[in-house]
């Protein structure tokens, strides 16, 4: 990593706003950001909302004409039969201007800076960048920027800082995902669409009951228990300036207008106030409406360090608003409720019954059409009182409200009021600056220089020349009366210079088309599209990607078996694989386990944990000391590992995302031996990357329990004890079994790793065996079955009928029926499935 200040310099960091559609981006314009983000057409994490390729280069031209970043998501892993469609639409993006794009893929962020060196990238959030190393890991594929996990602590990201020159961003308010973005693969398990391709199914905000130790426990109101509040850091951002973050952006590109005004207003004056060095001059009232327009439940989370009683609530997974009272009792006509804030005709109230009712039901609740005290309608309740609520005819069913129901305000009139300066706004509401200087010369054309925040400038002179005055000369007064004009332009005056001679005189009128003439020139020099050189270099790239001369090919098929328990452990030994990758809890147990293994003469391997934080990097060394060849989880740790000398034999893993023939290629360019795809893939994408980069650089998971969640937020601390975090929580992960079961009634197992992130397997086993005949005839030979929570002896017949499969002994359907038949809850072909007509899309043909 390059040798950077102990403290970065501070700068005034971006305030970037999330944008669907176009009432959200005038809204934001017009609310002070700097930047906004947005998805066009294809290859967006956020499949329902953008904008299209038509319309992106007059977005892009308003944009600028108002002082505003245009950054467009291309966050999603691109297969390879999509490549040259990719390649299509990045020339497109930089030939329309657009001022950086955000990507996931390592490959195409190469590609993309191979296309436009000028187009400056940005490594997205799904990159799960949690340590410079990490950060330098997205610099080494194009990169200048990248946006950090939400995962991160402020004393993190002050240490990411001090450790590199890369332009970080943080997120600050908007939906938390459980997941650490870019692992999750709940989506790809149960609904056949993939999160990492803007398909969220989001199953995180799905209802679960969790059994301990094959027992239900009883968490009360808590039924969402993978489902976090929201993220609010409004209170943050001096610290986050003083850590030198250079961005903070908005999550929300399904949010409507009036949420992304209110937050950028909020956020634009929070940077301005903490960049003069002012307090926070946020009201209770506008914190309130914050949390009217879209809530969860706000917090710093994660930014203001561990706390995991506080991340997931799990009352509820959707908007929630603000809790106005307490039902205290229902009459003939109406609701009684205790309130905790003023409530009005027409607000929109929802009572929350999870105090006693299971989630599936709908929740009562409706437009607020009366407040009653005492026999008499009155207009408004102050905050303590009790008053009867009443609703329109059928609204609300009395019989399925309760006594101690939360009530809570999803819907606010007046919230909408307070944001139609911003959605309404006839002239531009937020200026940018300009500064003026005027030369009039007696007996020459006067001119007038405008020149913007960005340094650019625009001369505009007259042609008659500058009278001697008869009355009033020019002076600077007068000059900035009538310079200084500019309602209606987009600019404010913020500064004026005169070099005048002579005793002039200029009318009014000239005076104003010289200040119209140089704010058009000024805006259509802002507007127009950056030169930039473009040059297609995919097949290139290709040529250069397929060149590599494959190495030896072992010809008969290698079974890999990776373990989680030393009683798994002794089950693999028996079988005596052709190797063993070890995946435990605790590192203790590892060295042992190592020596075991080798003791039994197979080839060890031991698995890395998929996030590394800035103090975890030390877990380098140790792994290092171990002597095993290592499975490379995380991308953090593949760049640290890069300047070490005689490293053991590495194996990238899934969660490194390689999806396609330039990634997978790039990655094993980083001192890989082979590569496991991500679980985006289906079993003939796998098959078409093996004719790609080579069968022998691949190994293929045959028999897994898909992790379908991947999450900083630990289940065992939040419901088996009363600790905070790792230090006080009493490690209940340690002595107890954890399942979460769905509304389908199927189990999913829970584990945590070395750092307490916790992991949610799908409970039933994935299985290839309708695939394993392609993918051997497509010379795969790197097989690798995983472990979860099955029983020494489930272990020992899994790996036997595979090897029997394997030696022809075996039938593809015979050997599924008889993996089916081990597991209590059957098996599932998982992310494998091909949909029917996939093998009619055009493959990526072999340069």
């Amino acid at each position: 990593m390059p040798d950077v200040a102990q403290r970065r310099a501070r700068v005034k960091p971006e305030v970037m706003s999330p944008v669907g559609g176009w009432p959200q981006l005038r809204a934001a314009v017009e609310a002070g950001a700097d930047a906004v983000f947005f998805g066009v057409e294809t290859f967006h994490a956020r499949a329902k909302v953008g904008f299209t390729n038509e319309e992106l280069p007059d977005l892009m031209r308003a944009l600028h004409e108002r002082g505003v970043l245009g950054f467009v998501t291309f966050n999603v892993l691109v297969f390879d039969r999509e490549l040259r469609e990719a390649e299509s639409q990045l020339i497109h993006l930089a030939e329309s201007g657009v001022d950086a794009i955000i990507v996931q893929d390592l490959g195409v962020a190469r590609l993309a800076h191979q296309i436009c060196p000028d187009l400056p990238i940005h490594g997205s959030t799904q990159m799960s960048v949690t340590s410079a190393e990490g950060a330098e890991l997205a610099r080494r594929f194009g990169a200048s920027r990248v946006v950090l996990g939400r995962e991160l602590s402020l004393r993190d990201i002050g240490r990411i800082a001090s450790q590199t020159d890369l332009e970080l961003e943080t997120f600050v308010h908007g939906a938390l995902c459980v997941s650490y973005s870019g692992q999750c693969f709940s989506s790809e398990a149960w609904g056949g669409r993939s999160a990492n391709r803007g398909q969220c199914a989001q199953a995180c905000r799905l209802p679960y009951e969790m059994l301990v130790d094959g027992v239900y426990r009883d968490l009360g109101d808590a039924r969402y228990l993978l489902s976090p509040g929201d993220l609010y850091a409004l209170h943050q951002v001096p610290d986050l300036i003083q850590a030198g973050v250079n961005c903070l952006k908005i999550e929300g590109r399904y949010k409507d207008a009036d949420f992304v005004a209110l937050t950028t207003a909020a956020y634009r004056r929070a940077v301005d106030e903490a960049w003069a060095g002012l307090p926070l001059s946020v009201t209770a009232q506008e914190e309130r409406d914050l949390e009217q327009v879209y809530s969860r439940g706000l917090g710093p989370h994660f930014l203001s360090g561990t706390n995991h009683q506080t991340v997931v609530r799990g009352r509820a997974p959707r908007h929630r608003g603000v809790r106005v009272g307490t039902v205290r009792g229902v009459t003939e006509r109406g609701v009684l409720v205790e309130l905790t804030e003023e409530v009005r005709p027409g607000d929109g109230l929802v009572f929350d019954p999870a105090n006693w009712r299971t989630p599936e039901g709908r929740e009562e609740g409706g437009f607020l059409y009366g407040l009653w005290q005492r026999g008499r309608q009155v207009e408004t309740v102050r905050a303590g009182e009790t008053a009867e609520l009443r609703f329109g005819r059928g609204a609300v069913d009395p019989a399925r409200v309760r006594p101690g129901d939360p009530v809570w305000r999803t819907h606010d009139p007046a919230l909408s009021n307070r944001v139609k300066p911003f959605l309404e706004a006839q002239d531009p509401v937020y200026t940018r600056p300009v500064t003026a200087h005027f030369r009039g010369h007696v007996g020459e054309g006067p001119a007038l220089t405008l020149t913007d925040e960005q340094g650019r400038s625009v001369t505009a002179t007259l042609d008659a020349p500058l009278q001697p005055a008869r009355n009033r000369a020019l002076d600077e007064a007068t000059l900035a009366e009538q310079l200084g004009r500019l309602g209606g332009t987009g600019y404010h005056l913020a500064g004026l210079s005169a070099d005048l001679a002579g005793a002039g005189f200029l009318p009014v009128s000239g005076l104003n088309a010289l200040r119209r003439e140089a704010v058009e020139g000024l805006t259509a020099l802002r507007g127009q599209a950056p030169e930039r050189k473009i040059q297609t270099r995919l097949d290139e790239t290709l040529r250069e990607a397929l060149a590599s001369q494959p190495t030896a090919h072992a010809p008969q098929p290698r079974l890999h078996v990776l373990v989680r328990t030393p009683e798994q452990l002794g089950a693999a030994l028996e079988e005596r694989p052709d190797s063993i990758t070890l995946d435990y809890l605790e590192l203790y147990g590892l060295g042992p386990s190592v020596e075991r293994v080798r003791a039994a003469g197979l080839p060890v391997r031991v698995a890395s944990p998929r996030i590394l934080k800035p103090t975890e990097q030390n877990l380098q060394r140790f792994l290092l000391s171990l002597n095993a060849e290592l499975l490379v989880r995380s991308g953090g740790l593949l760049e640290g590992l890069q300047g070490t000398p005689d490293l053991p034999a590495l194996t990238g893993d899934f969660s490194l995302n390689a999806a396609n023939v330039l990634t997978t290629r790039a990655l094993l360019d980083l001192r890989l031996n082979r590569v496991t795809p991500t679980h985006d893939l289906n079993a003939a994408q796998i098959t078409d990357l093996a004719r790609l980069v080579g069968p022998e650089r691949l190994e293929v998971i045959a028999y897994q329990h898909l992790p379908v969640f991947h999450t900083e937020h630990c289940v065992f601390c939040r419901f088996l004890s009363q600790g905070t975090d790792h230090t006080n929580c009493g490690h209940p992960c340690e002595s107890h079994r954890v399942a979460l079961r769905d509304e389908r009634g199927l189990t999913h197992p829970v584990m945590a790793d070395v750092g307490c992130r916790n992991t949610v397997f799908e409970g039933r086993p994935q299985v290839a065996g309708a695939h394993l005949t392609d993918w051997l005839a497509a010379g795969l030979r790197d097989f690798r079955l995983e472990f979860v929570h099955e029983t020494p002896g489930q272990v020992r017949e899994v790996i036997r009928l595979h090897r029997a499969f394997l030696a022809g002994e075996l039938g593809a359907t015979a050997l599924e029926a008889r993996l089916r038949v081990l597991s209590d809850q059957g098996t599932t072909e998982g992310s494998l499935f091909v949909p029917e007509g996939f093998d009619r899309l055009p493959a990526l043909p072999v340069v």
